[in-house]
């Protein structure tokens, strides 16, 4: 497969996922970029967005296997990862497997159940494998998770532990819809539909498979030259120097800068990364890894994503990278 291929075919995922979904294209390339980087995506915003919509238009268009989990209070671990039940008919245990053994998991309302439940997904976000009972399973490839989640300030929300804050690969928000008549066509295409869900309606662009070669020939097929690497470790370093704030980007965050930058590359019929590729996912792959000082974390004046802009501002960009 040649890269201006894989251009061809992420623009047909996006399309589909655009004659479902009422929203602003780039929202959706972002999600493409981050999952061809086989990375997880978080989305927070108000209920009655869209983000569930999104995820499953989504996981229906690339044609991979997906399931999804709805977090409520009384969820248990077990009702994520499966378990192992007794079978009498046959005298032993056998594995019920939870809804992790599938390609595209959507953890809906994520913050909706306590931190004991969250933290049954950070193995198989991290390492694409899940143990249960002293035994391990890997998760077949391709696997990831788009979680959605409410604002931390509604009633009945739990905040995600930072340590799994940092396996989302990028954390976006879709946003309202910005003009009358777009939210009108939102009422338009559901009175098309004469139901809520659409995705019986969608033909998948991809196969399992062939989204398996595109995630391959991101890995491997992108070239990323040296000055790429510094600058995305400037970006990176600063965000830990900043005044404001009290933990920093993690290595995490700027291997996921990388993959993502390697993922839209990709996607725009490139074999090798530019700095506008790191720039446009920078606060997307950052932020959320960011904890600002106290007193500044409950003012809206100074947020992690206008720290990132300022960086991207004041730290010089690669005038020349060499292409291989």
């Amino acid at each position: 497969m040649q890269f201006p291929q894989v251009k061809t075919i992420c623009d047909e995922i996006i399309d589909t996922v655009q004659t479902y979904f009422v929203g602003e294209r780039l929202i959706m390339e972002k999600v493409l970029a981050a999952a061809l980087a086989n990375g997880h995506i978080l989305f927070e915003d108000n209920p009655g967005l869209g983000k569930t919509l999104l995820a499953k238009i989504f996981a229906r268009a690339t044609g991979c296997e997906w399931s999804r989990i709805q977090f409520t209070p009384d969820l248990m671990p077990a009702d994520i990862v499966g378990t192992k039940v007794w079978k009498a008919n046959t005298s032993e245990f056998t594995l019920e497997k939870g809804p992790v053994f599938t390609h595209i998991l959507l953890a809906d309302e994520i913050n909706r159940s306590p931190p004991k439940v969250q933290s049954a997904l950070l193995e198989c976000m991290e390492e694409r494998q899940v143990t249960i009972e002293g035994e391990t399973h890997t998760l077949e490839s391709p696997f990831f998770v788009i979680g959605t989640q409410n604002p931390i300030e509604l009633e009945g929300t739990y905040p995600l532990p930072e340590a799994q804050l940092d396996r989302f690969l990028i954390k976006l928000s879709t946003g309202y819809v910005r003009s009358l008549d777009l939210e009108a066509e939102i009422l338009k295409r559901r009175s098309d539909w004469k139901q809520d869900d659409p995705t019986d309606f969608i033909t998948s662009v991809t196969t399992t498979e062939t989204f398996r070669t595109l995630q391959s020939l991101v890995e491997t097929g992108v070239y990323v030259d040296d000055q790429i690497y510094l600058y995305i470790s400037e970006i990176v370093r600063r965000t830990r120097e900043s005044p404001y704030v009290d933990v920093g980007a993690s290595p995490r965050g700027g291997l996921s800068l990388f993959k993502v930058s390697k993922a839209n590359a990709a996607m725009s019929g490139r074999d090798y990364v530019i700095p506008d590729d790191v720039k446009l996912f920078a606060v997307e792959a950052l932020a959320h890894r960011m904890i600002m000082k106290l007193e500044y974390a409950l003012e809206d004046r100074i947020t992690p994503e206008g720290i990132i802009s300022e960086i991207l501002d004041n730290v010089e960009a690669p005038k020349e990278t060499v292409r291989r």
